[in-house]
C-alpha cells in the first residue's frame, strides 16, 4: 500500500455481522470506486464470535484498502469508533455502521456539503426509522430531549454516530484523554462549524440488531454522566425538598400536641413517609455511585481496547 495518505477514510465497527457485511463491503466499494480521490475502509472487529474476522481478514487480503483491527475481546461499540479514529489517515473521515441502516449512498452528497459550507462535521439527522418499533422511537426521541435538557452542551436532536468528520476534528479527538468515550456527545463538546444532512434511516439488511436494551440503557447512562452535572443538581433539590417536608411535618405534630392537644396517629402516613424519604435516599446514592464509578474508571487509567491482531497495518510518518 502507498505511504500516501488516503483522502477518505471509511471507519466501520462489526460485532458478529456475518450476514451482512458482504453486502456492505460490496455497497461501500460499489460507491466509491468511481469517484476521483482515494480511500481507505477501516473494519474494526470488536470481539465477534461468529464469521466475521474470517471475512474482514478476506476482504483485506484482496483489497489493499481494507484495513481490518482485531480487538482482543469484545470492548464495545463506543470503543471500536475511537480505534478507528485513532488509525485512520484520511483528510476526512465518515462513521458508520455496517447494518446498512445508515445507507452508505448519501455520503458523497454529505462529502460535498463539508467541502460547499467548510463545514468541519456533517452529522446524519434522521427524519424517519424505518421498521422500528413504537417504543424505539418513542424512548430514543424522549432520550436525545432529555440529555439536551440536563447537557452542558448542546447536542443535536435525532442523530447518532453516523457523521463526517475533517482532519481538524479528529486531531481534537485523538487528544481527549478519557477512556469510556461518548462519541456523539464529544463530537458536541469539541464545537467547530457543525451541519445536519437530514435522511431516512432504513431497516437492518439482515440479521438482528445486538444493541439490546440493557446496552442501550448503558449508553444513555454514560451520556448523562459525562455531559452534565444535573442530576447531583436535582439530587441534591430532592434532599432539600425532604427536609423541607420533614421539618412541616414536623411542625404540624408539635401544633396537635401542645397547641391542640390532638394526638397524630396514622401508621399508614408514617409508613408512606418513610418509603418516599428513603427512595429519595436511595436515589441520590444511586447517582453519586454513578458518577464515582466513571471517576473509579477513569483512574485506573487502561486502555480503551487492545488490539490484538491488524490485517495491513495502518501508515504513520513517525518511524
Amino acid at each position: 500500500m502507498s505511504d500516501q495518505n488516503p483522502y477518505l477514510s471509511l471507519i466501520v465497527p462489526c460485532y458478529n455481522e456475518e450476514s451482512v457485511l458482504v453486502e456492505t463491503y460490496q455497497r461501500l466499494i460499489k460507491l466509491l470506486n468511481p469517484l476521483a480521490f482515494s480511500f481507505e475502509i477501516i473494519f474494526v472487529n470488536d470481539g465477534s464470535t461468529d464469521q466475521t474476522p474470517f471475512i474482514l481478514d478476506d476482504f483485506a487480503h484482496k483489497d489493499q484498502r481494507v484495513i481490518v483491527l482485531h480487538f482482543s475481546r469484545n470492548f464495545g461499540h463506543q470503543q471500536a469508533l475511537s480505534a478507528g479514529l485513532h488509525e485512520c489517515r484520511g483528510q476526512y473521515a465518515v462513521i458508520i455502521d455496517a447494518d446498512l441502516q445508515d445507507p452508505p449512498e448519501i455520503i458523497p452528497e454529505m462529502l460535498n456539503l463539508a467541502i460547499r459550507e467548510s463545514a468541519n462535521i456533517v452529522f446524519g439527522q434522521r427524519v424517519t426509522r424505518k421498521k422500528e418499533g413504537w417504543f424505539k422511537k418513542i424512548s430514543a426521541s424522549i432520550y436525545y430531549r432529555l440529555l439536551n435538557f440536563l447537557s452542558d452542551v448542546e447536542l443535536p436532536l435525532d442523530s447518532g454516530d453516523f457523521r463526517l468528520l475533517d482532519r481538524q476534528v479528529i486531531d481534537t479527538f485523538k487528544e481527549l484523554k478519557e477512556k469510556n468515550k461518548y462519541i456523539r456527545g464529544l463530537m458536541g463538546w469539541v464545537g467547530y462549524k457543525q451541519l445536519p444532512f437530514l435522511y431516512e434511516r432504513e431497516a437492518r439488511f439482515a440479521g438482528k440488531t445486538h444493541y439490546s436494551f440493557t446496552k442501550m440503557l448503558q449508553l444513555a447512562i454514560k451520556g448523562l454522566l459525562y455531559f452534565s452535572k444535573k442530576p447531583l443538581m436535582i439530587a441534591m433539590n430532592l434532599g432539600f425538598i425532604s427536609v423541607l417536608i420533614g421539618l412541616l411535618l414536623a411542625i404540624y405534630v408539635l401544633v396537635s400536641k401542645f397547641v391542640y392537644h390532638e394526638a397524630v396517629t396514622g401508621w399508614s402516613s408514617i409508613l408512606i413517609s418513610v418509603i418516599f424519604f428513603g427512595g429519595i435516599q436511595l436515589l441520590s446514592i444511586g447517582i453519586l455511585v454513578q458518577y464515582l464509578g466513571s471517576i473509579f474508571e477513569e483512574v485506573k487509567n487502561r486502555p480503551e481496547y487492545l488490539i490484538s491482531r491488524r490485517v495491513k497495518q495502518t501508515f504513520t510518518s513517525e518511524k
